[in-house]
């Protein structure tokens, strides 16, 4: 089952509250936290051309503009607009606790399923086993080739796959191209924590513009 990390999000930081512990032009430094607890804390850290996500649940810098909120604003007002692809691009240091993508053997498996169902075999005239027979083989082999390297890591996993001969005409010699990672549970989490914080912050600086 797929997580809905704008849920898990949502329910873990259901009682936070917004300290702003300085604001001055593009440096800030604000703190989300459960009424001081340091259960999913964290804190948006910004200078010029910088922003640092830093808490409980690890620390990451991006750079991209002058202003980093302007970055991570959502030109909608919603909050969970996150492109996971294109903000990790501006990815200046990662977690080192989860990082921010990950080999998964399910996208491997699901993978090599899809490159193979594509493969058509049309038998030679005496040949003594039929197309599906064939077909019924090399995924045999397949399967104790390469699917059984799964859940040995990324580099096994892609070289299982890249070095596998059927002797049917089948390979996987374009299988490098494939992305066999995803991102890291830490890293949405943070994605959403950016730009739900960065609200909260645009809600507060419009409430003191209406008192003023």
């Amino acid at each position: 089952m797929e997580t809905n990390h704008k849920e898990v999000f949502l329910k873990d930081t259901a009682n936070h509250s917004m300290k702003v512990v300085s604001d001055d032009g593009v440096s800030r430094h604000l703190s989300f936290t459960d009424n001081g607890s340091s259960i999913y804390r964290f804190d948006l850290i910004t200078w010029p051309g910088h922003l640092c996500f830093s808490g409980d649940c690890g620390t990451y810098v991006f750079s991209r503009l002058a202003d980093m909120f302007d970055f991570f604003r959502s030109d909608k007002g919603e909050a969970f607009g996150v492109n996971a692809s294109y903000w990790g691009e501006k990815l200046e240091s990662v977690c080192r606790q989860g990082g921010y993508k990950r080999y998964e053997s399910n996208t491997f498996i699901e993978a090599i399923k899809d490159h193979f169902k594509d493969w058509e075999f049309e038998a030679d005239e005496g040949e003594e086993l039929s197309a599906e027979e064939v077909k019924a083989k090399v995924w045999s082999d397949i399967e104790s080739d390469v699917l059984s390297c799964s859940e040995d890591g990324n580099d096994r996993a892609m070289d299982a796959a890249m070095n596998f001969e059927s002797g049917y005409g089948h390979d996987f010699f374009e299988f490098w191209e494939h992305d066999l990672t995803e991102y890291t549970h830490r890293y949405l989490w943070c994605l959403h924590a950016i730009v739900w914080g960065i609200q909260k912050y645009d809600a507060s600086k419009d409430s003191d513009s209406q008192a003023a």
